[in-house]
């Protein structure tokens, strides 16, 4: 009886511990197999690798259901539920993984700077290093393709379209008052200093739903999500004073960043074609302050500039010079929280203030003019799959804009803008992704909604190389300067079409990239510039259409030491629209661009040197003498500019730029007399540069903690 219990528990235990053997062959989606997987059951040791057939065989005491786990590098993880019983010579499918660095990526009508960015074009360092930029994030962008260099100008013009056409947010809030103020043919630049961004996206067209209220282009600034230490920077210019200081905590960071600009030491020294009573000054700041929680990020910027000049102009059609004395004084701020919570979902949430008063005295004119900007904004993530991510979200844009005229003319108007989106990114393998949206909104002034769809696709045709297409609807309320007289428009309109094709391999970059844009209900007026509606007839009935190609290369791999780019890009456009008679090109657009910038670092001198130049053909101007509209052309444009960084040591730099080398005798238009003289012949006077050239030096010295930051990269 004894030796047959113990038989019976011997047997127990040998049924028990029965070895299952599991085999089968792992292969792609193209059914050739996978060698070096690695398969197993999930909560045991039991498993094996797979060899150069993709075949694989393991025994395993488990038994029943159990969970078999496939996974190989740049593959999905393979999770499967199995019977361990009957699990023999099985086929096993991996599927390519989306999140690889060689995966595609959709990049039809964006540039992309930034190290978060999977396929950069442009470098943070780029903004800025860029010769004849003068540390303007505006005038480095306009040596990029499908940009006009509207030099009396400054602001960005995008493909055919108005300044005024292009929306900027930082950290992905709107700012209302991009530029500085300015008056007729004196450049403006950009707002915001580039020291406090760590990346840039700027769209050329058919960008994201999650972005309204913008014809042609978005300008995205992201500042930095923390600071790498404690350090001070201090600027001494031949234009103005510098200081800057960052603060790191444990979670938090602060940095301020101020500047005092003032030309009239530098109009002493360099006279300008400019008729100065006062010369420009200004008085400007940043701040940002990070606080860094378990599962996201709160972050708050604040920006201040309070700026003024006093100039007389010439005016073709008045015996003495106009006066123009202007005081501008910005602000803005947003606050922004982007944070991780269960379930794969992420929020994103941020609100904006902007606001601006100018007080312009034009000869015996008091003009007034007072700006409210805000922007409120919700956003939801929610990765429902590796390959699959939902965003949706919320916009309320609020205007309060007033304008008063020597207490003869009260103009203005109250704007509240309420938009909704949704948006899905599908990567249908590593080689195909495709992104799909829409876009709602209404405009209580205007009593206008719309829906505007947004789709794009992209497909890796190679290891390096891919095209990318983009189409959308995109729809803006009429500018400023036609809002404060009426509300009876219409939003205008624009569709895009754009194929991109870009191949990236050893730090060099080509991009090529066909365009079209179709424009409808652009506004028209009837008189010589904009008025009150009871004498300007508005309608919407403009139209206009561009179309053109942009090519970009960018090689930092060839030479030892050099970066260079280079940028072309053809347009034709026209339009009927404003006070236009017949369809015709508007005279801030260039048929042909372009740029070749290069920057070279010398060991031996301790010194880069960077070099700019940046041409264009003529741009269009209504000839008065001659029949036909927008018929004259002027010269072509041409610019070289130089820099030179040289390092006196690791933390102090002395640097020299110089715009327009050559001085080339660059013409931007022309203006004409009202009436013609005796003999019909209406007299001009050419509108140019306020000088041939300009001019910089500065002294940049760096006090951090380690002793060897400097601003270099700054520069």
């Amino acid at each position: 009886m004894k030796t047959f219990y113990t038989f019976t528990l011997l047997l127990i235990a040998y049924i028990s511990n029965a070895q299952q053997t599991i085999s089968g062959t792992v292969v792609d989606e193209k059914n050739k197999p996978i060698a070096g997987a690695n398969v197993f059951i999930d909560g045991t040791y039991d498993g094996a690798s797979t060899d150069e057939k993709g075949t694989f065989s393991f025994q395993t005491t488990a038994s029943g259901n159990q969970t078999l786990v496939i996974s190989f590098l740049t593959f999905e993880t393979l999770k499967l539920t199995i019977d361990a019983n009957n699990c023999k010579d099985k086929m096993f499918k991996l599927k390519e993984s989306v999140n690889t660095l060689d995966a595609v990526v959709i990049t039809a009508g964006s540039f992309n700077a930034g190290d978060k960015s999977r396929v950069s074009v442009l470098k943070p360092l780029d903004i800025v290093t860029t010769a004849g930029s003068a540390g303007n994030i505006i005038a480095a962008l306009q040596t990029l393709p499908g940009t006009q260099n509207v030099g009396e100008d400054g602001r960005l013009y995008v493909r055919g379209g108005e300044a005024d056409e292009t929306q900027t947010f930082v950290d992905g809030i709107r700012v209302a008052q991009p530029y500085g103020a300015t008056t007729n043919n004196l450049p403006t630049r950009g707002r915001f200093s580039p020291f406090l961004f760590s990346g840039m996206s700027f769209s050329t067209g058919g960008y994201s739903a999650e972005y309204g209220e913008a014809l042609s282009s978005v300008l995205l600034l992201n500042t930095q999500d923390e600071a790498d230490q404690n350090k001070t920077d201090i600027s001494f210019m031949t234009v103005g004073l510098g200081l800057s200081n960052t603060q790191k905590w444990k979670k938090s960071s602060l940095s301020v960043n101020t500047a005092y600009i003032d030309l009239a030491p530098y109009q002493v020294a360099i006279p300008q074609d400019v008729d100065w009573n006062k010369p420009y000054q200004s008085l400007s700041g940043e701040t940002v302050y990070r606080y860094n929680f378990a599962n996201g990020i709160f972050k708050a910027y604040a920006a201040f500039d309070a700026s003024r000049f006093d100039l007389n102009q010439e005016d073709i059609n008045a015996t003495e010079k106009v006066r123009v004395n202007l005081n501008n004084n910005n602000f803005y701020f947003n606050s922004s929280y982007k944070g991780n919570f269960s379930g794969n979902w992420q929020i994103f949430t941020g609100v904006s203030y902007g606001y601006s008063h100018n007080k312009i005295f034009l000869n015996a004119l008091d003009i007034t003019s007072v700006e409210h900007a805000s922007h409120l904004k919700l956003k939801f993530t929610k990765k429902l799959s590796d390959r699959v991510k939902l965003n949706f979200g919320s916009d309320y844009f609020i205007t309060k804009f007033d304008e008063e005229v020597s207490d003869v003319l009260n103009v203005g108007y109250d704007s509240n803008i309420a938009a909704v989106y949704t948006e899905a990114d599908i990567f249908f393998s590593k080689k195909f992704a495709a992104k799909f949206g829409v876009r709602a909104s209404n405009n209580d002034y205007i009593n206008e909604s719309s829906i505007s769809p947004r789709a794009s696709l992209a497909y890796k045709v190679s290891k390096n190389g891919q095209f990318a297409f983009a189409y959308g609807n995109f729809e803006q309320a009429p500018r400023q300067e036609y809002l404060k007289f009426s509300d009876n428009f219409t939003n205008e309109k624009a569709s895009h079409y754009i194929l991109n094709y870009q191949y990236t391999k050893n730090s060099r970059t080509l991009r090529a990239e066909v365009y079209y844009k179709g424009y409808s209900d652009l506004v028209k007026y009837d008189t010589d510039r904009p008025q009150v509606e009871t004498i300007s007839n508005y309608s919407n009935n403009g139209k206009g259409f561009a179309k053109g190609i942009d090519i970009f290369w960018r090689d930092g791999y060839s030479i030892k030491n050099l970066e260079y780019w280079f940028s072309y890009s053809y347009i034709d456009t026209k339009r009927d629209y404003q006070n236009f008679p017949v369809e015709a090109t508007p005279s801030f657009v260039a048929t042909h661009g372009a740029s070749l910038v290069t920057k070279y670092w010398i060991s031996d001198w301790k010194s880069q040197i960077g070099l700019t130049q940046q041409f264009s053909s003529g741009r269009p101007y209504n000839d008065k003498n001659q029949p036909a509209f927008m018929n004259g052309r002027t010269k072509s444009y041409s610019s070289l500019s130089f820099s030179w960084a040289y390092l006196l040591s690791q933390q102090k730099i002395l640097y020299f730029s110089v715009s327009n080398v050559l001085g080339t005798q660059n013409i931007y238009g022309y203006n004409y007399t009202n009436e013609p003289d005796p003999s019909g012949f209406y007299d001009r006077k050419a509108v140019t540069p306020t000088a041939d050239r300009f001019f910089f030096i500065g002294f940049f010295w760096t006090i951090s903690d380690n002793k060897k930051d400097n601003q270099l990269k700054n520069l």
